[in-house]
């Protein structure tokens, strides 16, 4: 089987990760959605909140199982059997980032393997990051998450 992990932090989930993982599948057998908690951050949701979130948005993808977990995401691609770890790419920052994370990845597991997929021109300046910023200041999200994630979305005065 070919297995694929799509990690990071989905704080909160962005219709630019969902295109990405939707445009991965065909690829692959299975798709892990993994949530990486990083004790160093403080997010705005909490990972169960999270683990929901993404549960509700994949739940008619049968390829698809959401999950979380803690350490290095190349540790956590051998502990699921996953060959491949999938990232999107934005921008040309985001490549260099990306191709940096993936050599060190390749040098300490070499047979995971990154594969890069180029967000679609319309998502290339959506990011959790600003989606949460937009969250803070009371703006009007729906456009920018998908519409199973909003229900889990922190209401305004809790951030």
């Amino acid at each position: 089987m070919k297995i694929a992990l799509f990690p990071g932090s989905f704080d909160p989930i962005t219709k630019a990760h969902v295109d990405i993982l939707r445009r991965s599948i065909s690829l692959f057998d299975k798709v892990y959605v993994g949530i990486g908690l990083n004790s160093n951050k403080q997010p705005l949701m909490e990972a169960k909140q999270r683990l929901e979130m993404l549960k509700a948005v994949f739940n008619s993808e049968p390829k698809i199982e959401v999950i979380s977990y803690e350490g290095l995401t190349v540790n956590f691609c051998q502990k699921i059997g996953a060959s491949y770890m999938i990232r999107g790419i934005r921008t040309v920052s985001d490549f260099e980032y990306e191709k940096a994370i993936a050599q060190m990845n390749h040098a300490l597991i070499p047979n995971i393997e990154s594969i890069f997929i180029l967000s679609k021109p319309g998502y290339s300046s959506i990011s959790s990051t600003i989606v949460r910023d937009i969250l803070r200041y009371g703006g009007d999200v729906s456009q920018f998450v998908p519409a199973e994630a909003l229900p889990f979305l922190p209401a305004l005065n809790n951030i």
